[in-house]
């Protein structure tokens, strides 16, 4: 396929600004101009890869500050849309680099971290490409210690049988007589063998392996999954090693893992386990034998540098503030090691080096102390766009209730239908919900959509509890329900403090 082919197609695949909105609609209330950045964000990663080399260097991502309290989605879009295009995505609170100091020389592990998670997701896309063939050699060593071969018959080549048999024959392996403690000498030469002997040997082996073959379908039909079986498998447990470096085990660009696993020696253990589990122990040992990790680390770094989202969450936290007497070194100290990631630079991680500028940046941060422009003017440069989230009103939270793809009114009837309880909860149930939440926000404080977990579960907590012993199996949730349950706790406001 030549390149231009290969660009129409990357455009072709990727969602557009309108669709990615769409999706984001399934699961994020409201919102829309944060939607609409992302959305635009997104879909010019894919227009860039569609220019030529010299200029995809000269793109760099456009990254985001959304602005809002807690719990209006900001999290949640960032998540949704790391999702929704398959990309290595993180998130980290700038906050917590300031307990390290105002050095933050931790700043990279986010990097690090992200990297990591990529190379994970990679491998196991790897590991399920390669599952059929791995299923087929644990399959084999399955067999080798179901039915293992006489030792008379090791030194000659495994084949299929020729002749034809009856695979539906049944065969119970505790009937099958194998002489595995025979007494044989091996002599560093060999005796010639007549040819009856040779045709003894050669039928011994057409019934070792048609008894195999039969032992195999009946594997696969499922016969001797409780069947215990005693495997060999690697042992996984590594010599501790503690190190004290101010820096962090990963500036020192060693994988010690890596290094203790080529000095000593492979080390096996033997487990006696049902076939089923042995099965799947097989398989993953078989399927890291297929794996090219070069290979997987190679595409992990690539998708990182390319496609990767950090989701800086409170960075209003390392913001200075106006009223501030003197500077803050410590924010402003984590300020300035955020920038060069930010920016562009080269992370060390024990996977090779990994280039930051095209990765996308979305920060948040509530800003009720602070603003963006006590950020640093050149961190503030590298957030061109910054969106204003909105509060949630009274018709956000009955939308935040039924209209989500996994909205709380369904959660919370699915978790009682587990105890075979129908719970049917009306129009007017979901109105007075909405309206706790919104007065309890405006009276106590602006949690946004999480008060509406506070509220259900707090609604709902005597119906979970009585739930296994009703033997009435079907409630109706109304909005007198809802005031009988929740009136007095809103009604004290000090009480409402600590509860809701």
């Amino acid at each position: 396929m030549e390149k231009s082919a290969v660009e129409t197609k990357i455009l072709a695949d990727a969602l557009t600004p309108r669709q990615i909105v769409e999706e984001l609609d399934k699961y994020i209330i409201g919102q829309f101009e944060a939607k609409r950045s992302v959305a635009i964000a997104l879909r010019n990663r894919a227009r860039r890869q569609m220019l030529t080399d010299d200029m995809q260097d000269e793109v760099s991502p456009k990254n985001i500050i959304m602005i809002g309290s807690t719990g209006v989605g900001k999290t949640e879009i960032a998540r949704r849309l790391a999702r929704l295009v398959d990309a290595p995505f993180i998130k980290v609170e700038a906050s917590k680099y300031t307990e390290i100091g105002y050095v933050g020389r931790d700043v990279e592990s986010m990097i690090r971290d992200l990297t990591e998670l990529s190379v994970s997701k990679v491998k196991a896309e790897q590991t399920t490409a390669v599952e059929e063939a791995a299923l087929e050699l644990a399959e084999e060593r399955l067999l080798d210690c179901l039915l293992p071969m006489p030792r008379a018959l090791k030194s000659q080549p495994r084949s299929k049988p020729t002749d034809e048999f009856d695979v539906d024959e049944d065969i119970d392996i505790d009937d099958i007589d194998i002489d595995e403690d025979e007494d044989e000498i091996q002599l560093p030469f060999e005796f010639e063998t007549t040819d009856e002997q040779n045709e003894a040997l050669e039928k011994q082996r057409e019934r070792h392996l048609k008894t195999r073959e039969k032992l195999r379908q009946q594997l696969k039909e499922g016969k001797f999954e409780d069947r215990p079986v005693e495997i060999n498998m690697k042992s996984r447990s590594m010599p501790f090693v503690e190190i004290f470096s101010p820096g962090g085990i990963e500036e020192m660009d060693i994988n010690f893992k890596d290094m203790f696993s080529n000095i000593l020696p492979n080390q096996t253990k033997k487990r006696r386990v049902p076939v089923s589990e042995a099965r799947q122990i097989l398989m993953q040992e078989e399927a890291e034998k297929l794996i090219d990790m070069d290979a997987v680390i190679s595409d992990a770094i690539e998708r990182v540098e390319n496609s990767g989202i950090v989701f800086l969450d409170e960075i209003d936290k390392i913001a200075g503030r106006e009223s501030r007497q003197g500077p803050d070194v410590s924010r402003e100290g984590v300020q300035r090691d955020i920038l060069p990631i930010i920016e562009g630079s080269t992370v060390a991680t024990k996977y090779g080096a990994v280039r930051t500028h095209h990765i996308l940046f979305i920060a948040a941060g509530a800003f009720h102390v602070s603003n963006p422009s006590d950020l640093i003017p050149e961190l503030q440069g590298r957030f061109p766009i910054r969106v204003e989230l909105k509060s949630l009103n009274k018709s956000d939270f009955q939308s935040i209730l039924t209209e989500p793809k996994n909205a709380l009114v369904k959660q919370y009837t699915a978790l009682l239908q587990t105890e075979g309880i129908e719970a049917t909860i009306t129009e007017d149930a979901i109105d007075e919900i909405a309206a706790l939440a919104f007065r309890v926000n405006e009276s106590v404080e602006d949690i946004g959509a999480r008060r509406l977990h506070t509220i259900m579960e707090k609604l709902f907590e005597n119906l979970f509890f009585d739930a296994p012993d009703l033997e009435k199996k079907s409630v109706t949730v109304d909005a007198d329900y809802v005031r009988g349950e929740l009136a007095e706790i809103v009604k004290d406001q000090d009480l409402s403090r600590y509860i809701l």
